[in-house]
């Protein structure tokens, strides 16, 4: 059960002072069993004139902090405590009548969960479903959390990671294409294939670190992406494609969200002359409490752009 030190620092510049509209900030981690938020810390520079605290329809804390000064750089720093509650893949207990694939979800779960069994993406041609139907056992008998463990260690071993400073995030069949991309392009890949599949799947944004010295993680260094199940017996259920994890084993959770533009860390608007932004560059440090920073927990800090 490790501490955690979180810091979480995102930064604006710009080439003149620039005016700043409402912006919101999803960066304070989820409450939950298996994490709790013992100190939360939010520095906004410059000082908002205003800020509010509202949870959004998945449960979110978000932040919405409004501006009445001008300024030239805008940084958004967090800084939390968690207490985090690793659990293992062999801690996913499904229902009997889920344990084999196809299933139907309970009729008192089903209108919840409808929305997260929608595809957000066009697959005319059913690229995503042949990919996804790769992992059906030929007798047609499938173990549900076998299916969707191999879904992930597949997108690991298979696909190349790279980092990408654009913004915005590849579709399912460029993915598929490419065989490359970031987590976040893993994760909305990863959604797409279960729910091709009827599987309720949302995506979760958050961060990512090394439990032990042994262990290297990729995607640090900046905010992390993956992917939530629903299985009967277990509800919700994490699993990293871009680490092969399933459960929440090095995993902390911020947003949790239908479509991955539901979960933007930060997002707000600013006017002023074309051409002033500069940069943004994000920096995340999470530090297990002891735990002296080496190559060895590389993947838990660094800084990168989004």
């Amino acid at each position: 059960m490790p501490l955690l030190n979180v810091s979480h620092i995102t930064t604006y510049t710009y080439r003149q002072p620039v005016a700043f509209g409402e912006h919101r900030l999803m960066v304070r981690p989820r409450e939950s069993y298996d994490q709790h938020l013992v100190d939360a810390r939010l520095r906004i520079e410059p000082r908002p004139s205003g800020l509010r605290w509202v949870q959004d329809v998945f449960g979110n804390s978000v932040a919405i902090a409004t501006f009445d000064k001008r300024a030239s750089s805008l940084v958004v720093e967090s800084q939390v405590k968690v207490d985090h509650h690793p659990a293992e893949i062999q801690k996913v207990n499904i229902e009997d009548y889920a344990r084999l694939y196809p299933f139907t979800y309970a009729a008192e779960e089903m209108p919840d969960l409808l929305r997260s069994i929608e595809r957000q993406h066009l697959d005319p041609l059913r690229q995503v479903d042949s990919w996804a139907r790769q992992f059906l056992h030929p007798s047609g008998k499938t173990e549900t959390l076998a299916m969707l463990s191999g879904m992930t260690e597949a997108i690991k071993r298979d696909f190349t990671y790279v980092s990408r400073a654009e913004k915005g995030t590849q579709t399912p069949i460029e993915s598929l294409t490419r065989m490359k991309g970031t987590c976040r392009d893993y994760a909305v890949l990863m959604i797409e294939a279960a729910r091709a599949l009827g599987f309720a799947a949302r995506f979760v944004s958050g961060y990512v670190y090394n439990a032990t010295a042994s262990e290297r993680r990729t995607g640090g260094g900046n905010t992390h992406a993956w992917v939530r199940v629903y299985l009967p017996g277990s509800g919700w259920v994490e699993f990293d494609p871009t680490n092969g994890i399933v459960g929440n084993r090095g995993l902390i959770r911020v947003a949790v969200a239908r479509d991955i533009y539901q979960a933007v860390p930060v997002s707000g608007t600013w006017s002023g002359f074309p051409g002033s932004f500069l940069d943004m560059e994000v920096s995340v440090d999470v530090r297990v409490d002891g735990q002296v920073k080496s190559p060895s927990n590389a993947a838990a800090g660094g800084t990168g752009k989004r």
